[in-house]
C-alpha cells in the first residue's frame, strides 16, 4: 500500500466521522448549578425549584423523596422542575436522568437562610479561635451546613451560576471556615427546633449595600444609577486598574528587604526603642506612611520548642509580615483581622529567638493596636510579647497628590448582586440575615431608603413577599467620649432601626458588644443568638419569645422630669450592672444636651438634671461608642439607642 493510498483512506475516515457528528443530534450533558450538589440542605414545607442546563429539548427526569418529575429543556437549554414540599429530615438521595445519570447524596431537608453582608458576616470562626476554642474542638453538628459563596463580581449582567463552592457540615475540621455570626445563629435554631439548618453565606468585607442590590431596585437613586450607566461602557479590568489613588507615586525600595533585617545574621545599627502595642505617631515618629520594622529577642524555654506554636500579634495597621529566626511565618494584607499565626515545629529553639515584624502603613496612624492580645503560646506555656522592642524605618512613601481613582470593583452598584446573589434566587430559603452598614455610615439618610429597597428587592426576586428579614444594628466603635456629642454612627443606627417599619423584619441590637479599636468585635455568639431569637418570633411565630431588648415607645414631660416608656420590656427593665441607667442625656429648647440623673420606676425610665428646668428632649446611648449602655430587659437583651429630638 502506497503512502498516498493511506493518506486518502485517512481523509475518507475523517470526512465520514465529521458527517456522522453533524448528523447526530447534540446530546449535552445535564449540568446543575453549583448550589445543587451533594450534602445540600433544601427548604422544608415549600415548593423546591430544581434547575440546570441541557441540550435544547432534552428530556430530564428527577426522582426525590419517593416522587418522580419530568421536564424538557427549552430551546436555550434551560430547564426547571418544581418539587412538591417535603418534611424536614434526611439524608435523602436524588437521581437525575437525561443523556447522563447524576446521583446526589446526603441531602437534608430543613431550614435554609441566606446570610449576607460585609466583614462582620464574613468573619470566620478561625478568627475568633481564642474565645471559641472549646466550641471549635467539640462541635459536631452534621445537621448544620454552610455553603460559602465565592467572592466574584460582574458589572454587566446577572450571572446564572457560581464559579465554585460546596456544602460543608459543622465539625472540628470545617468549623474554622464557618461565619461566626451565621454559625451561632444556626446552632441556636438547630438546638431549639431540631431540624437541619443550611446557611448560604454571600458576604464580602468592606462593601456598600448597593453592591448587593439589583439594578431594578436602584432606579429611585439617580446618582447610583448614573454610576451603573457609566459602568456599562467600561470593562471590569479598567476599574481594577484604576482602583486606588490616581497619582500614587512609585515606591522607594525597602531597606529592610534589601539588607535582610529579618535575618539572624544581620547586625542591627541605629535602631531605636518603641513600645508594643502602640502607634508610632504617638511615639516620636511624625506623619510617616511607609514601613517600620520591629525586632526583639525573646528567651524561649525548651518546653516550648519542638512543637508548633501560636503567636498573637493583636491588630496591626495596616499590613504586616512576621519573621521568626529568619523564617517568614505569617502575613496579613490589611488592618482589620487579628493576627494569629502558627509557628511550625522546629522554628523556635531553646534560648534566644529573634522576632521581626515588618509593618506597612498607608495612611493615618501606623503600628500595633492597643488593648489586644500579644502572646506566644506553645507546650502549655506562654510568653508576653508586649513591652519595648526596637524599630527602624525601612521605607518612606511620598504623600499622595491629586484625587482618588475608581472604587474597587466589588463596591460598584449591583456588582455583587449580579455575581453572588442572582445565581441563588431560584433556591428556596426561609429568610434573610443581614449584617452590613459600616461602609455606608457616611450616607445615613440614603441608607434609610436603600435598606427597605433591598428588602423589597430580595423578597421580589425570591417571590416571597413576606420572607423574614433579620438585621444587626451596628455595635459601638471608635473612641469613647465622656460628654454628650453628635455622632454619625448614632444617626446611622437610627436609620437602620427605621427599617423595622417594614413588615416581617427584626433587628438584633449590638450596642453593648462593640470594641473601641476593632470594627470587628470578638463577641459574635451574642449577635448570632439575638438574631436567632428574632427568627423565632418573625419566622417561626413564637408568640411567647422575648426577641428584642427595650425599644423607645413614648415620652412624657412632667415638670422637670422626662418619663420614658418602652416596648419589648419582657420581664421588666433592669440595668446590666445594677447601677442607675447610664448614657441618658437631656436638653431644653436649646438642644444643649447634658447628662441626666436616672432611675427605673414602674416600668419606665425617669430622667432629669437639676440645671435643666424645662426639659424637652432626651437621648440614650447617642455616641459612636457609648461608655456604658446598661439598660436591658430581664431577658438580657439591650435597649436600642434612640433620641426624641429628630
Amino acid at each position: 500500500m502506497t503512502h498516498s493510498t493511506t493518506a486518502r483512506q485517512f481523509q475518507g475516515i475523517l470526512v465520514l466521522f465529521m458527517m456522522l457528528a453533524t448528523a447526530l443530534p447534540s446530546r449535552a450533558q445535564v449540568r446543575l448549578p453549583r448550589l445543587i450538589r451533594d450534602s445540600m440542605v433544601l427548604q422544608r414545607d415549600t415548593k423546591i425549584k430544581l434547575w440546570g442546563w441541557a441540550a435544547p429539548s432534552e428530556k430530564i427526569s428527577v426522582r426525590f423523596s419517593g416522587q418522580s418529575y419530568k421536564t424538557r429543556a427549552n430551546k436555550d437549554g434551560h430547564w426547571l422542575v418544581e418539587l412538591r414540599p417535603v418534611k424536614a429530615g434526611g439524608p435523602h438521595t436524588m437521581t437525575i436522568e437525561a443523556s447522563n445519570h447524576l446521583v446526589l447524596k446526603d441531602i437534608l431537608v430543613g431550614e435554609v437562610w441566606l446570610c449576607a453582608g460585609q466583614s462582620n458576616m464574613v468573619h470566620q470562626m478561625a478568627l475568633h479561635s481564642t474565645r471559641y476554642a472549646k466550641e471549635m474542638e467539640q462541635v459536631n453538628y452534621p445537621g448544620i451546613r454552610q455553603f460559602w459563596v465565592p467572592n466574584v463580581t460582574s458589572l454587566k449582567e446577572p450571572q446564572e451560576n457560581l464559579p465554585g463552592g460546596s456544602w460543608k457540615a459543622a465539625n472540628p475540621e470545617t468549623i474554622g471556615e464557618f461565619s461566626a455570626v451565621a454559625y451561632f445563629f444556626a446552632k441556636s435554631l438547630y438546638e431549639k427546633y431540631q431540624v437541619p439548618i443550611g446557611i448560604i453565606n454571600a458576604s464580602w468585607g468592606g462593601v456598600p449595600i448597593e453592591s448587593m442590590m439589583s439594578e431594578e431596585s436602584l432606579k429611585d437613586f439617580p446618582s447610583i444609577m448614573s454610576t451603573i450607566e457609566k459602568n456599562r461602557d467600561i470593562t471590569d479590568m479598567t476599574i481594577r486598574n484604576n482602583a486606588g489613588p490616581a497619582s500614587r507615586p512609585s515606591l522607594p525600595a525597602d531597606k529592610g528587604i534589601a539588607e535582610k533585617w529579618f535575618s539572624p545574621a544581620y547586625v542591627p545599627k541605629a535602631w531605636r526603642r518603641i513600645a508594643v502595642p502602640g502607634y508610632w505617631e504617638d511615639q516620636g515618629i511624625k506623619d510617616l506612611d511607609g514601613t517600620v520594622w520591629y525586632r526583639r529577642v525573646f528567651e524561649v524555654p525548651a518546653t516550648m520548642t519542638g512543637v508548633s506554636a501560636k503567636v498573637f500579634l493583636g491588630r496591626i495597621v495596616d499590613a504586616d509580615v512576621l519573621y521568626v529566626n529568619g523564617k517568614q511565618v505569617g502575613s496579613t494584607g490589611y488592618m482589620y483581622p487579628q493576627r494569629r499565626y502558627t509557628i511550625p515545629a522546629g522554628v523556635l529553639v531553646p534560648g534566644k529567638n529573634l522576632f521581626v515584624v515588618k509593618v506597612t502603613n498607608n495612611a493615618g496612624k501606623g503600628g500595633f493596636v492597643p488593648d489586644k492580645p500579644y502572646q506566644l503560646m506553645a507546650g502549655g506555656d506562654s510568653i508576653d510579647l508586649t513591652g519595648y522592642w526596637e524599630y527602624k524605618v525601612g521605607q518612606v512613601n511620598q504623600p499622595f497628590r491629586g484625587g482618588g481613582g475608581s472604587p474597587a470593583l466589588q463596591n460598584q452598584p449591583a456588582a455583587l448582586y449580579h455575581a453572588m446573589i442572582a445565581p441563588l434566587v431560584n433556591y428556596a430559603v426561609k429568610g434573610f440575615v443581614w449584617y452590613q452598614g459600616e461602609s455606608n455610615t457616611g450616607r445615613p439618610q440614603e441608607y434609610a431608603r436603600l435598606q427597605p429597597a433591598m428588602i423589597a428587592d430580595w423578597r421580589s426576586k425570591w417571590q416571597e413577599p413576606d420572607a423574614p428579614f433579620l438585621f444587626v444594628q451596628l455595635p459601638g466603635f471608635m473612641e469613647m467620649r465622656y460628654q454628650p456629642a453628635e455622632s454619625q454612627w448614632a444617626v446611622f443606627r437610627e436609620v437602620q432601626a427605621q427599617s423595622l417599619a417594614v413588615p416581617h423584619t427584626a433587628m438584633a441590637v449590638a450596642i453593648d458588644l462593640g470594641e473601641w479599636n476593632d470594627i470587628h468585635p470578638d463577641r459574635k455568639k451574642e449577635v448570632g443568638d439575638r438574631l436567632a431569637l428574632a427568627a423565632e418570633k418573625v419566622a417561626y411565630q413564637d408568640q411567647q419569645v422575648v426577641y428584642s431588648g427595650p425599644q423607645y415607645d413614648a415620652v412624657a414631660i412632667k415638670g422637670d422630669t422626662i418619663e420614658l416608656s418602652f416596648s419589648h420590656v419582657g420581664g421588666g427593665l433592669i440595668t446590666a450592672d445594677g447601677e442607675a441607667p447610664g448614657e441618658f442625656a437631656i436638653a431644653g429648647a436649646d438642644k444643649k444636651f447634658v447628662w441626666a440623673s436616672t432611675k427605673i420606676a414602674g416600668g419606665r425610665v425617669l430622667a432629669w438634671n437639676d440645671e435643666v428646668i424645662h426639659p424637652m428632649y432626651v437621648r440614650y446611648a447617642w455616641a459612636d461608642n457609648p461608655v456604658n449602655p446598661n439598660l436591658f430587659n430581664r431577658e438580657g437583651l439591650p435597649a436600642a439607642p434612640f433620641r426624641t429630638d429628630r
